[in-house]
């Protein structure tokens, strides 16, 4: 999943939030230097990709986009149900999108010191631009999908893909809805179970 999805499983746990967000940067064991709470959003970041790629629904939406885009089909995948989430925002939570991504952003800025420096150089960006309301519209995520292509030298043709989401709208949308049911159910219990692990080893 991409950012919005991976913010909002968090729960209402800043530090936990903070730790999800970060995670992708946050290789083997290093994650044990930071609070228990951000440790425990980097374990859950990974539980959720784990159960995220092995899934059958979300295997469909990525055969769809194979052939144009080999490998580089997952990351598409992530960012066009981060769309859909922000799309049906209201579907999932009673505060309105904005509200909750300036919050998100405070809170990132509050605790800015504990970012690793590749998400502190991305933060402003992300701000000045607010990716994470952007991505409910069709041309935000095509702002992100040409930022990913770039970041690839132009290799993966990410940039493309709108095209797809327009012509299988309906079929990825239908993809989403089911898959995150499931997914917000996995990591509600998950959740419980890191608490769990943590209860006892301290």
């Amino acid at each position: 999943m991409n950012f919005l999805a991976h913010i909002y499983l968090s729960g209402d746990n800043d530090l936990i939030t903070l730790g999800n967000f970060i995670a992708d940067g946050i290789r083997g064991k290093s994650y044990k230097k930071y609070p228990v709470d951000v440790q425990k959003g980097i374990l859950l970041h990974r539980e959720i990709d784990t159960f995220t790629d092995a899934h059958p629904i979300v295997r469909q939406s990525t055969k769809r986009l194979h052939k144009n885009y080999s490998h580089y089909s997952g990351v598409i995948v992530d960012i066009l149900y981060d769309h859909f989430l922000a799309k049906n925002w209201k579907n999932y939570s009673e505060v309105p999108l904005a509200n909750y991504v300036e919050e998100f952003y405070e809170m990132m800025e509050v605790n800015f010191e504990m970012l690793p420096a590749r998400i502190q150089k991305l933060l402003p960006f992300m701000m000045t631009d607010n990716w994470l309301l952007s991505y409910s519209k069709i041309e935000g995520i095509q702002r992100v999908l040409n930022g990913m292509n770039r970041r690839t030298k132009h290799v993966s043709k990410m940039n493309e893909a709108t095209a797809e989401l327009k012509k299988f709208y309906i079929e990825f949308e239908n993809e989403f809805t089911s898959f995150f049911e499931e997914l917000m159910a996995f990591s509600k219990q998950k959740l419980i179970e890191i608490h769990k692990i943590y209860e006892v080893q301290h």
